[in-house]
């Protein structure tokens, strides 16, 4: 069986600035992988190389066995172009840390679009997958409220349930509870778990170590652009070997 994504070497720069520095990583079918660290570390970039919203510079990422916005001939690789790294990213969902909603459709017409635009479904059959959608993430009666109405951790629902409705084989979270009221947090973690407990391959760039160390079932700890240490949530939150790692945690844990 394939890694649902293995990155090889992985480097990303932003002109002069080494944001990724050879990251290798593998996360298995229905594994829960959480990415931590500080502010800088390079966490989201690579989540956003891995459906290819950003190019990589060198190295190699595979999502299922296919490589990410590129074909290899030979020896070497080649980019795909936009329509066929569309169609490739039709199979991974991701939630930002703003919930990017389109402010002019209700909750249920956002959930909507992409099954009608991009895989051509009927609406009728976009409707019925939403308003099940909507159910799951406990907002079954908010189908018709816009955005404006609804609270940062409602939203951030809407989100969740807008990637599912394409039925991806791999979820990407960017940090999708650093936006949101601490009193609002819950509701989105809780939407999460109950995904992981569905089998749902999850890549979590996150600071809430609580979900880490319950729902993780591999802890990365990236700094600097490196991953500086990676294992199970007690061997890397609970027992690092890294000064590094136990310095960020040390500040981590203590404002939990």
């Amino acid at each position: 069986m394939n890694p649902m994504v293995k990155a090889e070497g992985v480097c990303k720069r932003f002109g002069p600035l080494e944001v990724l520095k050879g990251i290798d990583l593998e996360v298995q079918p229905g594994e829960v992988m959480c990415i931590i660290g500080p502010s800088g570390s390079g966490k989201s970039t690579f989540l956003r190389c891995i459906n290819h919203l950003e190019k990589v510079d060198a190295g190699r990422l595979s999502v299922d066995g296919e490589l990410v916005g590129y074909q290899q001939k030979g020896d070497k690789l080649y980019e795909l172009k936009e329509d066929e790294v569309a169609r490739k990213r039709r199979e991974i969902g991701m939630v930002f840390q703003r919930f990017n909603l389109f402010p002019h459709m209700t909750a249920l017409e956002n959930i909507m679009e992409a099954p009608v635009q991009v895989k051509g479904s009927t609406k009728a059959a976009a409707r019925e997958f939403g308003t099940a959608l909507l159910h799951r993430v406990g907002l079954a009666e908010k189908e018709k409220n816009y955005p404006r109405q609804l609270s940062g951790g409602q939203q951030q629902r809407v989100a969740i349930a807008r990637a599912l409705a394409m039925s991806p084989k791999l979820m990407l979270f960017d940090e999708p509870t650093s936006a949101l009221d601490p009193e609002l947090v819950g509701d989105v973690l809780g939407v999460m778990r109950e995904l992981a407990e569905e089998g749902m391959t999850m890549v979590v760039v996150t600071h809430e170590m609580e979900f880490a160390r319950e729902v993780a079932d591999s802890v990365v700890f990236m700094d600097g652009g490196v991953v500086v240490e990676a294992g199970s949530p007690d061997d890397v939150i609970r027992s690092p070997k890294h000064e590094r790692t136990k310095a960020f945690l040390s500040r981590v844990l203590k404002k939990d």
